[in-house]
């Protein structure tokens, strides 16, 4: 028989039982869609990350209390937990330690209980981003200034109420008029606006945009010291003098915290690349889960296709008999029953495919990060779905090329 006549003969057969086929597409479709999604998902996050995770701006590093990959609000180790926070204090030490050795030095702390900004009545939403910084905050963290200044070092000095704030305020507060020199009021402090940023876009699906930054010195004042920790910056003069810069900040930040010479750092250190490594971990992880997850669900499918073939050989044994009573080979019914088994893999895992990017784009977009299409990953997909196919429908093709054609036909 040709091979055209034998896909004819297993989707007629296939055609007959439609209902049947469907449902155990079905086990395929949900295998296949597990994975494709999660992968297409991560890809798509993973390029917006790493593009976006550069938020540290180049020949950067920075110090902090807590390892990048740690909530320091929820789950957090005691190591971390119980060391000490960076105060104002010991980064000002670190400061003076470090001026002259490095391009830029930028303080930093965030107020996590968010805030809303109000301007004549009109308000923006409760989860601004507030933070205290020094002149250094743009460079260090990769922002541009649209228009107004930016905070210098006598704003920090005499503690001014200033603020320099992102696009988000800008076209919530004040659609129709410049903000510099306006007002406003900030989780119940007042502040002039001395700067707008330009607009950066999200990262991690969050705006970067919704931004207040103001002197640390009045964070500290109308905020509290007590119980906040600072992350320090600390920018190079060349990717020439990186390490050289890295190496005297380390020595720097341990005179400033105190640590004796036999005591191991109690700070984390971590730049663009520690980010991009921990974001590739954590999605190596997630990548086997689905894996794992999707290769359960495929096996699943492929004994309920074992388990389909054999009850169609069954109902189709005296038609078995017929063929080859007029001349059908085994092989012939072999390539059959295996054809038709890799059929029904197939079209559940081009479904899970379509249906599969579709989800993982979906959330891409949900989270406003380019959309992808996982090729790698999709030709794999229909590798394991031929190799499902072939692999639990051997048996029962085997089963039907090997009954004896004359007990068929007696068979009711």
């Amino acid at each position: 028989m040709r091979f055209r006549e034998i896909i004819t003969m297993a989707l007629s057969s296939l055609g007959a039982n439609k209902l049947r086929a469907a449902l155990t597409m079905t086990g395929i479709t949900i295998g296949v869609f597990s994975v494709i999604s999660v992968m297409t998902a991560i890809g798509a996050l993973q390029a917006s990350i790493e593009s976006g995770i550069s938020f540290l701006g180049s020949n950067i590093f920075q110090f902090a209390k807590y390892p990048v990959n740690i909530d320091a609000g929820g789950n957090v180790k005691k190591k971390y937990q119980n060391r000490q926070n960076i105060r104002y204090r010991q980064a000002m030490r670190y400061y003076e330690l470090m001026e002259g050795n490095a391009s830029e030095i930028c303080l930093k702390v965030f107020d996590y209980s968010k805030g809303q900004a109000v301007y004549n009545g009109v308000k923006t939403t409760p989860s601004l981003t507030v933070v205290g910084t020094n002149r250094s905050f743009l460079t260090a963290n990769a922002y541009t200034l649209a228009y107004g200044r930016n905070i210098n070092d006598e704003d920090v000095a005499l503690a001014r109420s200033v603020l320099v704030v992102g696009k988000i305020i800008e076209k919530r507060l004040f659609p129709h008029e410049t903000p510099i020199g306006k007002v406003i009021r900030l989780s119940g402090h007042t502040y002039t606006i001395i700067g707008v940023l330009a607009e950066k876009g999200t990262a991690f699906g969050q705006s970067q945009d919704d931004i207040c930054a103001m002197p640390i010195s009045r964070f500290f004042e109308n905020y509290g010291e007590a119980n906040r920790t600072i992350n320090i910056a600390t920018q190079s003069f060349s990717h020439e003098t990186y390490n050289g810069t890295l190496d005297k900040g380390i020595g720097a930040m341990r005179i400033a915290r105190g640590l004796a010479a036999n005591r191991e750092n109690d700070f984390e250190i971590y730049s663009n690349d520690s980010l991009k490594s921990a974001f590739a971990s954590i999605a190596g992880v997630v990548r086997i889960g689905a894996f794992v997850i999707s290769f359960i669900a495929l096996v699943a499918a492929g004994i309920g296709i074992m388990n389909i073939m054999l009850v169609s050989v069954t109902e189709r044994t005296k038609e078995i008999g017929i063929r080859k009573s007029i001349g059908a080979r085994s092989r012939d019914i072999l390539r059959q029953f295996l054809t038709e088994a890799v059929f029904i893999s197939e079209a559940g895992g081009v479904l899970g495919i379509v249906l599969g990017v579709i989800g993982g784009d979906l959330l891409a977009l949900w989270l406003k990060v380019d959309l992808i299409f996982p090729f790698g990953w999709a030709f794999a997909g229909l590798i394991v779905c031929s190799a499902i196919g072939i692999g639990f429908g051997l048996y029962p093709a085997v089963r039907a090329a090997g009954l004896d054609p004359m007990e068929a036909l007696r068979y009711e």
